[in-house]
């Protein structure tokens, strides 16, 4: 099952990051790939959530109904990261998915036994979001711990000037 080898990659490198820093938004605005990030987040804490506190059925259920939306968050997530590290890009992002697990593991274990009492609810309010918009409006408005900052604003384009050239004059 695909859950359980996520947690055994978080595992394998438990104890990786020890600080963490939260997505913070983007400066230039709300991108696709700012988007990504966000639900991808949500989903890696629920599926945290859900292997902690024993709720496996509630994290297929989200996973099932939102899973179209799923897939093109994490296409958009794939894009963001063929276009920032090139031929690196898949292990980039396995990097990524680690780390954000282990964070988000690792802040689970700071709480205690209060961590389901206080995560739970989340199931419940994912439950009665209705498409694409509220789940991506959801994932942006929740605390969602990252593992870093990735920038996710494309780059200003540019006009450059056409160069002049000086015509050389030959003596005859």
């Amino acid at each position: 099952m695909f859950l359980s080898r996520f947690i055994a990659a978080g595992v394998l490198a438990a104890g990786v990051l020890h600080s963490s820093v939260t997505f913070a938004a983007s400066p230039c605005g709300h991108s696709p790939a700012h988007e990504a990030f966000n639900v991808q987040g949500l989903k890696s804490e629920l599926m945290v959530t859900a292997l902690s506190c024993s709720a496996q059925d509630r994290y297929n259920a989200f996973v099932a109904k939102f899973r179209t939306v799923l897939l093109n968050e994490e296409d958009k997530l794939n894009g963001y990261f063929r276009s920032t590290y090139g031929r690196s890009a898949q292990r980039e992002h396995d990097d990524y998915i680690t780390q954000l697990a282990n964070v988000q593991s690792e802040r689970g274990l700071q709480s205690g036994t209060i961590f389901c009492q206080q995560r739970m609810a989340m199931f419940d309010e994912v439950n009665a979001l209705d498409n694409g918009e509220d789940l991506s409006n959801y994932s942006d408005a929740k605390d969602v711990t990252q593992p870093a900052s990735f920038e996710t604003c494309a780059a200003p384009t540019t006009t450059r000037a056409p160069v002049r050239r000086r015509a050389s004059h030959k003596a005859a």
